[in-house]
């Protein structure tokens, strides 16, 4: 059943535990995180970035999730929220708004000033109320690449604390990303991975009862890692968040983990793994099954670490 971030998130928040919110590009990773949900009888958030949209298009992903959740029976009781991440564009959220696919977005402004992040996010909640739409906002960058979301290191700031109070008292969203020391892609760390988990327990005593997110949460597993260098992949010095520093964060207030780079590798490694076994196979099918079914793996042990297995 489709559902909003806000419903799931708000029982995440209520105790103590985090949703995957696992980004898709096409309807292999949606099977296969949707089969994970089941499995673990888990809430799940499918989310799709600008990148995504402009890949596979808003219409054929929006499409391909309610035709999966609303009309396939084993799914009929699996809380499923369709999630805008990272909308840095306020025209596109508000047409995601509209288009009737979406149950929640994010209007990601964190890159203009404190005030111009307000005005932005009040305007895109009021939008949001209109529709039945729950709002992720963000306070504070995440730095790395994905997709269009570029902010240099340098230039990359974590949330201060104490704006968070205000901050959401003045726009209204329903949770909030926060920057914590997570980067995006598959290059998070120069040295030992690091989460600000004394910056998160001060901005979680600020907002009370918003469910706070976490961006740039993959972990780049190590077996996966392995895996998709000997079959040729390129992926020196790869490093993400470890488990540990995941469930420290959950326990310091986190409910919403966004995951994109594990779902990549495990794609990637699927894939070549399926076409070094057999060169003679030109069946997508056959091309594609072996990724899904690593997708499926990994998302499942995602969702025993981030708690939510079990609370569907």
């Amino acid at each position: 059943m489709l559902t909003t971030t806000k419903k799931i998130l708000r029982q995440a928040e209520k105790f103590g535990y985090a949703v995957g919110a696992f980004n898709v590009n096409d309807l292999e990773v949606i099977e296969a995180v949707l089969e994970a949900a089941l499995a673990e009888h888990s809430p799940v958030i499918i989310q799709t970035s600008e990148g995504a949209i402009e890949y596979a298009g808003m219409h054929a992903l929006g499409g391909a999730v309610h035709g999966l959740a609303l009309y396939t029976p084993k799914y009929a009781n699996l809380p499923i929220a369709f999630h805008l991440d990272h909308g840095k564009n306020p025209e596109l959220v508000k047409e995601a708004i509209k288009s009737g696919w979406y149950t929640s977005v994010m209007i990601d402004a964190s890159g203009h000033t404190f005030a111009e992040n307000v005005e932005i996010t009040r305007d895109i909640v009021l939008e949001a109320r209109h529709y039945g739409i729950s709002v992720e906002a963000e306070l504070g960058s995440i730095a790395g690449i994905e997709d269009f979301v570029s902010v240099k290191d340098q230039d990359a700031h974590l949330t201060d604390s104490k704006q968070t109070r205000a901050f959401i008292r003045e726009t209204g969203c329903d949770s909030l990303a926060v920057a914590i020391g997570t980067s995006h892609g598959a290059y998070k760390y120069k040295g030992d991975p690091k989460l600000d988990l004394e910056r998160l327990q001060k901005i979680k005593k600020m907002v009370g009862h918003t469910p706070l997110v976490l961006h740039g949460a993959s972990c780049v597993p190590e077996e996966l890692r392995k895996k998709c260098t000997a079959l040729g992949c390129v992926l020196k010095d790869a490093q993400g968040v470890s488990d540990d520093l995941i469930k420290k964060a959950i326990k310091a207030g986190i409910n919403k983990v966004n995951i994109d780079t594990d779902l990549r590798l495990a794609f990637t490694v699927g894939v070549r793994e399926a076409l070094a076994k057999d060169p003679t196979n030109i069946d997508p099918r056959k091309i594609l099954g072996p990724a899904k079914k690593l997708i499926t793996e990994l998302v499942r042990k995602k969702m025993r670490l981030l708690g939510s297995s079990g609370k569907a």
